[in-house]
């Protein structure tokens, strides 16, 4: 490990609290949040009687340090709401789990401690620091910005293999490094832990490039036409060789395109109610729909991706049938959720996030989860940016976050790593929802009632 790692995990607080001197406390948050996740080394150090310091936790704690010095009158402004009750459930859950499986109050305040840091304090900054269009707007270009940074990146490991994590922290944020191979090449895993949630990002800056060109909120960039910089962004990410996050792009584009020229958010709907169905068929009933999936995309898919997930399958159909035994609040922490032989070894592996979900804090816990991610989504396409709204300029990236949040949603049911860049974009979207006054919605409806162009 490199001296550097250190310096730069413990120097990230400072650097966060200058930030909120220099810039608006809006965007400190956004960039505060998007650097630390594209550029921050895959460490983590243990704290007594706190959750791991790690390069989000150290965001969390520089903002929170930075909203209470400069700009303490912002909690104040955060008001609960119905749509914060999962997030809430979700971040308390860890400890009815622990309880019920006699792993005490502490074990469970500790996992709670975590789970809040995790989850609900980037949702919590979304929801009072992003709660309005110019914030999801700023968002939204951030995100296609960090993408923009990553191409040179990505096409430096692309060529001559993940490197840069070793070069400059002095170690492989992964421990194995076979996993970078894919199609004969090299799979990019730059400043993060896999290629996984690189091929993640990259996605959602292409879609949000992608949209934001199109509806002409952008047109460019350091004076670089965006058609130029959206085509740099989709094309690395095409050589990123992340399969799934092919399909979410199409996915994603595709609901898009349709809401514009339809005037319809139905294939989003659906979408949530495919994902619900899928996880109350997995979870609650004894019916697995993993050889129907298989069958289905056999005949679109490489062989070997068709292995890998009917690996995964494998795997989640074990780990159920374990949940089910702990189906309310789950078996708790400590790999009790998970299944081992005679000797003690692990003999299943948990790839999703939504298995881990349930088997650690069953029904409950995955439940919240779900409805924390999928509410701002649907309460948002149904009450408060109708699918007419999509290509407008004012409301076209409050439009396409919300589409990258659902399609986040969909990779965890496949993988299990967490992006908090979301789970803020998430917050924010709550924010907007329960807004009282929502003044900038009710002038773009105006204008398009009255058919004046934005």
């Amino acid at each position: 490990m490199s001296f550097l790692v250190p310096i730069v995990m413990f120097g990230w607080i400072p650097v966060v609290l200058y930030l909120f001197m220099r810039i608006p406390a809006q965007r400190a948050v956004i960039v505060s949040f998007i650097v630390a996740w594209l550029f921050l080394p895959v460490a983590e150090y243990a704290l007594p009687g706190l959750p791991d310091y790690t390069k989000m936790s150290a965001t969390c704690y520089g903002i929170l340090l930075a909203t209470f010095i400069y700009d303490v009158g912002r909690f104040s402004s955060f008001k609960f709401s119905w749509i914060d009750l999962p997030m809430l459930i979700w971040c308390l859950c860890p400890l009815a789990s622990s309880i019920t499986n006699g792993l005490g109050a502490y074990d469970g305040f500790s996992t709670v401690l975590t789970q809040t840091l995790t989850w609900g304090v980037p949702y919590f900054l979304g929801r009072i620091y992003l709660n309005n269009l110019s914030g999801l707007r700023d968002l939204a270009i951030g995100i296609f910005m960090g993408g923009l940074v990553y191409v040179p990146l990505c096409l430096y490991e692309i060529r001559f293999s993940p490197q840069l994590h070793r070069i400059l922290y002095g170690f492989h944020a992964h421990p194995d490094f076979g996993q970078t191979m894919r199609y004969g090449g090299w799979r990019p895993t730059v400043f993060m832990i896999h290629g996984l949630p690189v091929g993640l990002w990259m996605m959602a800056a292409s879609l949000v490039g992608i949209w934001l060109w199109h509806t002409g909120v952008i047109k460019q960039l350091w004076n670089i036409p965006m058609k130029w910089l959206v085509a740099a962004v989709l094309i690395t990410f095409i050589l990123c060789k992340s399969t799934g996050a092919y399909f979410l792009l199409l996915l994603g584009v595709g609901i898009l395109f349709v809401g514009k020229h339809f005037r319809t958010a139905l294939p989003v709907f659906i979408l949530i109610g495919l994902i619900c169905s899928y996880l109350y068929i997995n979870s609650q009933t004894e019916t697995y729909v993993s050889d129907q999936i298989i069958s289905n995309v056999s005949s679109v898919v490489p062989a070997d991706r068709i292995q890998s997930l009917q690996f995964r399958f494998d795997n989640e159909e074990l780990l159920v049938d374990k949940a089910r035994e702990r189906i309310v609040f789950g078996w708790g922490g400590w790999g009790r959720s998970l299944i081992f032989n005679d000797k003690g070894e692990q003999v299943t592996v948990p790839d999703s996030l939504w298995i881990l979900a349930f088997g650690e804090t069953g029904t409950v816990g995955l439940a919240s989860l779900t409805t924390s991610l999928l509410m701002p989504v649907l309460t948002m396409f149904w009450f408060r940016c109708p699918a007419e709204l999509w290509p407008k300029r004012q409301a076209s990236p409050v439009a396409v976050l919300t589409v990258a949040v659902a399609l986040y949603m969909v990779e965890f049911l496949l993988n299990a790593h967490g992006n908090p860049v979301f789970v803020l974009a998430c917050g924010g979207l709550s924010g907007l929802v329960v807004k009282r006054k929502q003044l900038a919605f009710q002038m773009v409806l105006k204008c398009i009632c009255m058919r004046v162009p934005l």
